[in-house]
């Protein structure tokens, strides 16, 4: 049973609310500000369970955090998509003329851009996290000063809302996945969806064979993702997500990319939140 979550962020930040939402409004959670110190708490089994945000639909992978599960031998044991609907907000009773800076998430920022070019005389300045802004303008009480969160973070915080919806692509979500120390716990009969890392033989045609067997196993390509070899210069290691219909057709692809690829890794086995 999860108990105690670790999530990059404070209370209000998006990734806190995933926490309500996944899991039970009780599990205790464990504000981190890096997701390298996430990953120290489950390591360390001061958390039962972390998650981390590793795609956006506007601002595209979170590459670091691939290599954070990989390096460490975690498990993705569950996945969440979350409506990222950013707010600006600040202390009460002011106007968005009398905000001149805003701080936010680097990510936060660059899908809010546009929204800002109507407003050339607010600085914006990249900070560790959305809600924690918040929480440090509702406490030191800093007026001028404008955050990009939740409009839960808003409420929580007490802040007034000066605009909705301020990202510049409207649908705007970001896929959360849920890591464990240990592999899946769901029945082989419900998992359809699956998180693997392998490297190809630097040769014409090695990786589009690889994705033939693949789709001959009956296999849905969701996510490609390369990422260097930090000892190896220009070799790629390859992270896919992959979905499918019944697990006996993942496991003959991976007999088969066990044998074709070097270093298969399975990263997590778990039920796609897209269905």
């Amino acid at each position: 049973m999860i108990k105690t979550v670790a999530i990059q962020g404070v209370k209000g930040s998006y990734h806190h609310i995933v926490s309500q939402q996944y899991f039970d409004t009780s599990v205790n959670v464990i504000e981190c500000l890096t997701f390298d110190r996430v990953v120290e708490s489950l390591i360390s089994k001061e958390s039962d369970a972390v998650i981390m945000a590793l795609e956006n639909s506007i601002a595209g992978s979170i590459i670091p955090n691939y290599a954070l599960i990989d390096n460490h031998n975690l498990h993705i044991v569950g996945e969440h998509y979350l409506d990222i609907q950013h707010c600006l907000m600040a202390w009460p009773n002011q106007s968005i003329e009398d905000i001149q800076e805003v701080y936010s998430h680097p990510m936060a920022l660059l899908q809010c851009k546009e929204f800002f070019k109507k407003y050339p005389h607010i600085k914006l300045v990249e900070d560790k996290d959305t809600a924690e802004v918040a929480e440090r303008i509702h406490k030191n009480q800093l007026k001028n000063i404008g955050a990009i969160a939740s409009e839960y973070a808003a409420t929580l915080f007490e802040l007034d809302v000066l605009a909705h919806s301020i990202q510049s692509i409207k649908h705007n979500e970001t896929r959360f996945v849920i890591v464990k120390r240990t592999n899946s716990e769901v029945p082989k009969e419900e998992i359809n969806k699956a998180s693997i890392k392998f490297e190809s033989d630097h040769k014409r045609g090695s990786l589009a064979t690889i994705l033939n067997v693949m789709s001959d196993c009956k296999l849905n390509l969701t996510k490609i993702q390369s990422l260097p070899i930090i000892e190896k210069p220009w070799k790629y290691a390859f992270f896919v997500d992959v979905t499918f219909e019944t697990y006996s057709d993942f496991d003959k692809a991976k007999s088969i990319l066990n044998i074709m690829t070097q270093g298969l890794k399975i990263l997590g086995e778990y039920k796609n939140a897209k269905l």
